[in-house]
């Protein structure tokens, strides 16, 4: 069977590092996949507060949803490693734009992930256009449609 294969951009949008914390661990004593997810998340709600966004709720009126994710694993991370969390950002349309994971420890990758968001209009219920702010935010790191 073919594994996923994923081909990240530049990962230069933005870094945090993260702890592997005890409950992120597994019955196999390694780096759950769910806790995974999760620091990916913490990692893009750093992002986005760093360009003066509140939350995924509140990027000016709208907020951002989640259409899709893919996780690529490389290697364990274990209780206490300290993982690099690199974003880079591709593939911006009106509505949407994905946003790649380089997680790594030390020089060991864990894992590459993509994760495609999609504008929200919660009050109408309704996939929107890309709130301005967002967009500035992408084309200031170098990004285009």
């Amino acid at each position: 069977m073919a594994r996923l294969a994923l081909t990240l951009p530049d990962c230069n949008l933005f870094s945090t590092e993260l702890p592997v914390r005890i409950r992120d661990i597994n019955y196999g004593q390694h780096l759950s996949n769910d806790a995974l997810m999760a620091m990916l998340h913490e990692a893009r709600m750093q992002w986005l507060q760093s360009q003066g966004f509140e939350s995924e709720l509140r990027i000016g009126d709208k907020g951002l949803i989640m259409a899709d994710a893919a996780i690529v694993f490389g290697n364990e991370a274990f209780y206490g490693d300290v993982l690099r969390i690199r974003l880079g950002a591709a593939e911006i349309s009106r509505a949407s734009f994905e946003l790649y994971y380089d997680v790594s420890q030390q020089t060991r990758t864990i894992a590459q992930a993509k994760t495609t968001m999609v504008a929200y209009d919660y009050q109408r219920q309704q996939i929107c256009s890309l709130p301005p702010a967002l967009r500035t935010a992408l084309e200031r790191q170098g990004l285009e449609k």
